[in-house]
């Protein structure tokens, strides 16, 4: 390719970045005003929800404390998620000058907001999945708060000390590690091994996507940045920037639209952890407003008979010659907690799905099901839900194609009826998961655009590292796996400088593969220890 002409690049030491111009009083208001409407937007929502679905007013104000301290930590959680995470992305368009840094922050924010309104909830009911059942199923109970305040106090805790150090961590790895830690100690607290606590399966998936995301950005950014170094032979690129003037208009635009992809896809994924959590907490508080989608048309009920009839008849099929004595739901979340087909297994299912279809049945839509009907419903599709995922996914099922696609429609249509996002929820978390953007990145993103690489970040390195970066989280988010930005962009800007022969300093990249590495464990003790605390107190 014809080289492109460009001016010659200033002699002299790289332009620092200035971070010192600190918020207006208008911005501190502005911030607060935002603050302050979300969390009346937020107590006015559950406030119309609550009412709308008729349920009988509380005897005691304990269960709208509960609820309201749970629901700030957890936005307390996303808020720092924002300014722990987000700083990756704004490191790059700051470092190369594209943005001043308080426009890059709150460029960035928007678009996290963005991202999060418009994620699909994928993310959020994936990371639930590596929750224990029984903890789902009763996260109304006491064991359930103390599940959700653990979750989301360890994670909180580890994420602001990676921050205070100036640590790329992954809030991702936090969170996972956090539910392990939970799931082992709920185990042991029940008297059995505590392997059998965690849906290793599902860890397995997870951890998976986290492990091999850091690993695909380093060597995809490191492989781009020397096919751009081939194809657009312009020094500027490579060179780290003289002066504080932007970059030329086509590579600053490029380096804009990255940060926005990031920015979006970070909210899109990581907005999505935060949201489950939530829901847990509005199923436990207040079942008979959340734990059934009650927006769904009165025509989902016929699809709903006609998708359970035909799952039935496949599993009944399944199982033929065997019965059914008693309860068939012991059989069935037995399964569904060991992943192990046993002799009475699919009559068990089987009947289930009948006594589900039943149940539904009865009403016109799921918004009439009764009061005291509601977390039965709800735990019963949650259930059967996994239990059809489980068998669908198990390769040595027996099923023909054609059985599989009614038993995955059938899932969906569980899945609908359940596992669902009311929009104020995305709104409060997109906010919070916003403001905290631009609150506090400084930290992280002096660590990213000044001590990974000997060198000062170039134009090209950033561009690199950001289009791996956005093209990883994008495609996650699709899949519906959790992945760490953190991980992926700070190993991406590590790649570049190798690949450009900037250099490494190992020191930094030390410390940030021992947050790596600590992460998991850290967050399972915490979150272990803090469930174990708060199962006492609760």
């Amino acid at each position: 390719m014809t080289a492109i002409t460009d001016a010659q690049v200033p002699a002299g030491a790289p332009a620092t970045v200035k971070f010192d111009k600190p918020m207006d009083v208008r911005g501190v208001i502005a911030f607060l005003a935002v603050l302050a409407g979300g969390l009346f937007f937020m107590a006015y929502s559950i406030y119309h929800d609550i009412a709308a679905s008729g349920a009988p007013a509380p005897t005691t104000v304990l269960p709208f404390i509960l609820l309201g301290v749970a629901m700030l930590i957890a936005l307390g959680f996303e808020f720092v998620n924002g300014f722990h995470d987000t700083a990756n992305a704004v490191a790059t368009v700051i470092y190369t000058h594209s943005l001043q840094p308080q426009i890059a922050v709150i460029w960035s924010g928007t678009w996290n907001f963005l991202g999060v309104l418009t994620s699909s909830g994928a993310v959020a009911f994936g990371i639930l999945s590596l929750l224990p059942v029984e903890l789902i199923l009763g996260v109304g109970s006491s064991a359930g708060f103390a599940m959700v305040f653990a979750l989301l106090i360890a994670a909180i805790i580890w994420n602001l000390g990676t921050w205070w150090l100036g640590l790329p961590a992954s809030s991702s790895h936090t969170m996972v590690g956090s539910i392990i830690g939970v799931g082992i100690t709920n185990a042991l607290l029940r008297g059995q091994d505590g392997t059998a606590g965690v849906q290793w399966s599902q860890v397995q998936n997870v951890g998976l996507a986290l492990l091999v995301s850091p690993v695909f950005g380093f060597v995809l950014s490191a492989l781009l940045l020397l096919i751009m170094k081939s194809l657009i032979r312009t020094p500027t690129l490579y060179t780290a920037p003289a002066s504080d003037a932007p970059p030329p208009w086509w590579i600053r635009g490029l380096l804009i639209f990255t940060c926005t992809g990031v920015s979006f896809f970070h909210g899109s994924n990581d907005g999505q952890k935060g949201m489950g959590l939530i829901m847990l907490i509005l199923v436990g508080v207040a079942p008979t407003a959340y734990a059934l989608n009650r927006a769904l048309p009165e025509s989902h009920v016929a699809d709903f008979a006609k998708a359970s009839d035909a799952a039935a008849k496949i599993i009944e099929a399944q199982g033929a010659g065997f019965q059914v004595l008693g309860d068939p739901r012991p059989v069935v979340t037995a399964y569904v907690h060991d992943h192990k087909i046993a002799e009475g297994t699919y009559p068990a299912l089987a009947v289930f799905v009948k006594d589900i279809a039943n149940q539904v049945d009865q009403y016109s839509s799921l918004a009439k099901v009764p009061f005291g009907q509601v977390s039965n419903t709800r735990n019963d599709m949650y259930l059967a839900s996994e239990a059809v995922r489980n068998l669908a996914k198990d390769k040595e099922n027996g099923l023909k194609p054609e059985e599989d696609d009614a038993l995955k429609a059938y899932g969906k249509q569980l899945d609908i009826s359940t596992k669902f996002i009311p929009i104020w929820v995305k709104v409060v978390v997109a906010l919070a998961l916003g403001l905290g953007t631009m609150i506090g990145w400084k930290r992280i993103v002096v660590t990213v655009g000044e001590k990974i690489g000997k060198e000062h970040l170039t134009y090209g390195q950033g561009a690199a590292a950001e289009i791996i970066a956005m093209a990883t989280i994008g495609a996650a988010d699709g899949l519906g796996l959790p992945v760490s930005t953190t991980h992926v962009l700070s190993s991406g800007v590590a790649g570049t400088m190798l690949a450009n022969g900037s250099g490494i300093q190992l020191s930094t990249m030390r410390n940030i593969a021992l947050a790596w590495v600590l992460t998991l464990p850290a967050a399972m003790l915490l979150s272990g220890t803090l469930y174990f605390i708060f199962r006492q107190i609760f």
